[in-house]
């Protein structure tokens, strides 16, 4: 009885989690069979799209790679990818600089009024970047920035800093006070207690930023957009619809793996650090 209780149990969560796998997992799907074809599959009426289904069965002696090259080959897609890199690994360091010590102060430090505080600090990140375009459009003029990695840089902070601060303040919370109060007691200061008690604790809530923040630096295109104009500057998110969508001309296989590519680490990060990933989302979630 117990082992059939248990292969229900699988089953049902399987017949849960089945459907919503099958559609996450779909668009990548679609992109890893289309990378693939040759220009003839995608125009033919009679092909399913959805399916590889060339003009002859044996995928090894069908399926092409030129696409993939192209992107590598005749684009400055491998500079889009370092450029994203560069920017994203500035704006993390950026990110936990500020976000770390004002979670902190917030969340043990600041009384009943760091509640609102943060509240306040994660409606910022809620603002539009359609509405905050303007101004910092304003100052990147005014500091003569345009066209320069030092732009995305200056302004991705903007709404990275305020979820992860909201995030830490959280996190933070969930850490006992009795553990720091031990630690001053033993003759650590404030800072060296932060720095050997509360942040190796944080790790899980720290690592979530990290992930979060460089994630969203990788997906942001309003900024990169507008800021950069020259492709051998862009990063990935403006880059690849700016030169692989040329007038009425798709190149549907490149931009395939162009989106894929960069997926594909990203997802492993993912899943290497769930667990804490998790932990660091849901680890104020009760306080």
């Amino acid at each position: 009885m117990e082992a059939l209780r248990l292969v229900r149990r699988k089953l049902g969560t399987y017949l849960v989690v089945g459907p919503f796998a099958i559609v996450l997992a779909f668009p990548f799907y679609w992109m890893l069979v289309t990378m693939f074809k040759e220009d003839l599959d995608l125009y033919n009426q009679q092909h399913v799209p959805y399916i590889y289904n060339p003009l002859r069965w044996d995928f090894w002696s069908s399926a092409t790679t030129k696409h993939v090259a192209f992107i590598f080959e005749h684009t400055n897609y491998p500079t889009w990818i370092a450029n994203t890199v560069i920017v994203g690994g500035i704006v993390v360091g950026i990110t936990l600089l500020f976000a770390m010590p004002a979670g902190y102060a917030l969340a043990r430090l600041a009384g009943r009024w760091g509640q609102s505080a943060g509240v306040g600090i994660f409606l910022v990140y809620l603002v539009p970047p359609t509405l905050l375009f303007l101004p910092l459009s304003r100052l990147v003029a005014e500091l003569d920035l345009q066209d320069s990695l030092a732009s995305l840089i200056l302004v991705y902070p903007s709404f990275t800093i305020p979820f992860a601060t909201w995030l830490l303040m959280g996190f933070f919370k969930t850490i006992p006070q009795e553990l720091e109060d031990a630690a001053l007691v033993d003759g650590c200061s404030r800072l060296k207690a932060l720095r050997r008690v509360v942040f190796p604790i944080s790790l899980p809530g720290i690592l979530t930023v990290i992930i979060f923040s460089f994630s969203l630096c990788v997906n942001e295109f309003i900024y990169a957009f507008t800021f950069i104009s020259s492709s051998e500057h862009r990063t990935i998110s403006a880059g690849v619809p700016n030169d692989l969508i040329r007038g009425d001309v798709f190149f549907w296989q490149s931009l395939m793996a162009a989106t894929l590519i960069p997926s594909i680490p990203l997802a492993l990060l993912y899943n290497t650090f769930l667990d804490r990933f998790i932990k660091g989302f849901t680890g104020g979630a009760f306080r």
